[in-house]
């Protein structure tokens, strides 16, 4: 377990970076973390440090979004909020995402928790109630 504080926006580009290092061993990454407290943000840091030119935007009503970066790597960003049954996650075809090797982010895993893979990388993003820009990261691999 590694604990990342964020004090402010500046201090993400070097939060993404350390979770970035995980990557070579954890193709899925999931983000939890209440409404509001930066998923989004943070993994549009990691996606442009990895090259990625595209808008990063959560793919709340497509349930995917997926980008390139400049070296042709494919990421594939998830947001499962608007879930409300597991057939749906089985109707996009999780599986082949998941299995393709290619980088899976994804909000909002709570709602498919028995679908994430054994190796899955945890990232729990914890608001500070007393300041709005502070942010606690626990990296779980």
């Amino acid at each position: 377990m590694e604990i990342l504080n964020v004090d402010s926006l500046s201090d993400l580009p070097d939060a993404a970076e350390k979770i970035i290092r995980y990557f070579p061993n954890h193709s899925v990454v999931a983000f939890y973390g209440p409404m509001g407290a930066g998923k989004t943000t943070l993994i549009r840091e990691i996606c442009l440090q990895m090259g990625v030119t595209d808008n990063v935007t959560s793919p709340t009503f497509a349930l995917v979004n997926q980008y390139r970066t400049q070296e042709g790597e494919h990421i594939n960003h998830f947001d499962f909020y608007r879930i409300n049954k597991l057939e749906e996650v089985f109707d996009l075809g999780y599986e082949e995402y998941f299995d393709s090797g290619d980088l899976c982010l994804i909000e909002w895993p709570e709602k498919i928790e028995e679908l994430l893979p054994e190796n899955t990388l945890s990232i729990h993003i914890e608001p500070d109630l007393d300041d709005e820009d502070r942010r606690t990261i626990r990296i779980d691999a």
